[in-house]
């Protein structure tokens, strides 16, 4: 397949001083990446089971790979990843699959977003691999209303940037079956960013259990449209640990990286572009207008903590309410 994008990469970059994320670098490497670019990518993920053949960790090493790309291409700055996810009910029980509170995951989310704010990214993309989107919003409103700064802070789920690239075949897409979790989507996806760790030996296909008729609920990514996205229910569907104890909901042996390929190369092109629409906008240093954003700030007083606490100024947190 031709594109600019290495599908898979050959590596990954977690633990690499290969100035891409932001803990694997010093004060002086972070100051001259914010005079470039003041963007930072949170991946955000979760620790879950994914059946006998993929590894606990997919929805965030899916996340941390896609990033590394867009990184690579834009000069803009990774966090190292949410690791611990909030999950709908239906996940709950489920050996190896770690679940966080709702609000004690908006809570920590919001102070990650505070933090990095402090750092000089005030331009945020919280990339989420995790069936967690109904809940990550919350966090941008919680840190929006406790601060009130201006900022760009963006919840992208990956699969809702291609949903043409996650259907079934009857629907136009490359899979033979629709997405669901652990399966022949999912799967696909992994083999073509992480295939190291993907054991497609171990690989088991299950059946999905609904009580309801089909047309009601979607499936994962929300793809199909349907009235009822697949997180606003509970009850409609087996527990997991019930229903499909194995961690696979869908048909895992299907998978390949070649279905995944162009999907991947798509995403990637957006990832890039939304950086570069973000930067060009708003470059290094500029924000959305004060008076536009917020009534909270004079431009006095919003110059002390755009310059932060080492450079004359105040640090965000003296703003916060409640107060830290």
């Amino acid at each position: 397949m031709n594109t600019k994008w290495q599908i898979p990469p050959s590596e990954g970059h977690l633990d690499k001083p290969s100035g891409l994320y932001f803990q694997n670098m010093t004060m002086k490497e972070v100051e001259e990446r914010l005079k470039k670019c003041d963007l930072i990518i949170i991946p955000v993920g979760s620790t879950e089971a994914h059946g006998p053949h993929a590894c606990y960790g997919e929805d965030t090493f899916l996340v941390t790979r896609m990033a590394e790309q867009v990184a690579q291409k834009t000069g803009c700055t990774i966090s190292q990843p949410i690791w611990f996810g909030t999950h709908p009910y239906h996940h709950i029980g489920m050996p190896g699959t770690i679940p966080v509170d709702e609000d004690t995951f908006t809570a920590y989310l919001s102070c990650v977003m505070a933090g990095f704010w402090n750092a000089g990214f005030r331009k945020q993309i919280l990339l989420n691999g995790h069936g967690q989107e109904y809940v990550i919003p919350t966090a941008i409103h919680r840190f929006a209303r406790r601060f009130q700064v201006p900022a760009v802070l963006i919840n992208l789920n990956w699969y809702y940037a291609i949903p043409q690239f996650v259907k079934d075949k009857e629907h136009g897409g490359p899979f033979e079956t629709p997405f669901v979790h652990a399966d022949e989507v999912e799967t696909s996806y992994s083999l073509a960013l992480f295939p190291e760790y993907i054991k497609m030996e171990d690989a088991v296909d299950t059946e999905f259990h609904g009580f309801l008729p089909k047309g009601h609920i979607d499936t994962a990514a929300n793809a199909y449209q349907k009235p009822i996205p697949w997180y606003a229910h509970a009850g409609c569907g087996t527990i997991e640990v019930a229903g499909n104890p194995e961690g696979v909901v869908g048909k895992a042996t299907l998978a390949s990286a070649k279905k995944a390929e162009a999907g991947v190369a798509a995403l990637l092109d957006y990832i890039e572009k939304l950086v570069n629409d973000i930067m060009t906008t708003f470059p290094p240093g500029q924000l959305p207008p004060l008076d536009k954003v917020t009534q909270r700030f004079s431009e006095a007083e919003f110059e002390a903590l755009k310059k932060g606490p080492l450079a004359g100024g105040k640090h965000l947190y003296t703003v916060a309410w409640p107060p830290y």
